[in-house]
């Protein structure tokens, strides 16, 4: 008896113990590329011994959290920009968090005054101009509806999330009556219709196809370091729009704990390692974007574009204006 009793008890204590280990995980649903979060992930897990377990998707992670519901794993859901953040607050799929280190590391102006969002890094939705032109061009947003780019500009879907933002942040600006008339503009100037992503306008730029382009900052500098891509970042200057006026606009990445999240703890511990020093450092290091924590420096790569002024409109203010950017951008049947 005594030894059923022993045998009884090291099954207990090692099931308690496989448990503990299972517990000691995170579960992400990520809209950000793997090649832009895995040595932060990679990191992370070695620091803590917490594994990380991703979902990776370019659309749909909304939609699927909420048919999940309550039994959703997922802990912290990362976005590529504000347009998906804001959605997952507007759906409910989030929960606040409570964390002085985050609030430390992060500035109230990134980071939603009830604690439900985060941004994680900073990147600037940058005009591209083509070294035919022989200089840097000082140009604002507003500029690209002019006559003199008719036929030279490229740009990526309309719809997408880098580009609601921006138009959203127009209509912040200049109000949607001026906002819809730049946008029909902007679509008379177009090159070509609008396709592919930010790197292949810059691709376009250097192939003779437009003049300029929309892109984002950090989309420059993953150019410069590959090797088959390079030749068409040193075919264009990066420019930094709107600096005598308003500054340029600045999107984010960011971060939520998911309303459900099975392991609290841990979605806390990533949370707020991605918010520390260490991994703010990589992000800046690897993926050259600017990074939130302001304790943080930017790359040398980043550094050598030159200081500029950002938008200082709040995250929140711009993103309110997110659904207005979409119909406004159907009306002008932008994409067609």
């Amino acid at each position: 008896m005594k030894k059923l009793l022993s045998i009884t008890s090291a099954i207990a204590i090692s099931c308690s113990s496989l448990l503990a280990r299972a517990a000691e995980e995170v579960n992400i649903y990520s809209y950000r590329q793997p090649f832009l979060i895995e040595p932060m992930l990679k990191d992370f897990e070695q620091e803590t011994g917490v594994k990380v377990n991703v979902v990776f998707a370019k659309k749909g992670l909304e939609e699927r959290i909420e048919r999940e519901g309550k039994f959703s794993p997922a802990d912290v859901v990362l976005t590529s920009d504000m347009i998906s953040l804001f959605d997952l607050v507007d759906r409910q799929l989030v929960q606040p968090v409570n964390s002085k280190t985050i609030n430390e590391n992060i500035p109230v102006h990134l980071r939603d005054p009830d604690n439900q969002w985060y941004s994680l890094t900073m990147r600037v939705r940058n005009i591209y101009s083509s070294k035919r032109s022989n200089k840097p061009v000082d140009i604002n947003y507003e500029d690209l509806a002019s006559s003199k780019f008719k036929g030279k500009i490229c740009t990526r879907s309309g719809k997408h999330p880098y580009n609601i933002g921006l138009v959203a942040s127009m209509i912040a600006h200049n109000g949607e009556a001026q906002t819809k008339q730049w946008l029909e503009g902007v679509k008379a100037n177009l090159a070509r219709r609008p396709q592919g992503n930010d790197r292949a306008q810059v691709k376009a730029i250097k192939e003779g196809v437009c003049d300029v382009s929309l892109g984002n900052s950090y989309y420059f500098g993953k150019m410069m370091e590959n090797d088959d891509q390079k030749a068409w970042a040193d075919a264009v200057y990066i420019n930094f729009p709107n600096q005598k006026t308003v500054g340029s606009h600045v999107n984010i990445s960011g971060m939520v704990m998911a309303k459900y999240a099975p392991n609290k703890d841990n979605a806390l511990r990533l949370m707020e390692y991605l918010a520390s020093e260490e991994a703010q450092s990589i992000y800046a290091r690897d993926n050259m974007e600017y990074p939130v924590n302001p304790n943080v420096p930017v790359s040398d790569t980043v550094a050598a574009w030159g200081e500029f002024k950002a938008d200082p409109l709040p995250i929140s203010d711009i993103a309110a204006n997110r659904t207005k950017a979409q119909r406004l951008l159907d009306e002008v049947k932008f994409d067609l």
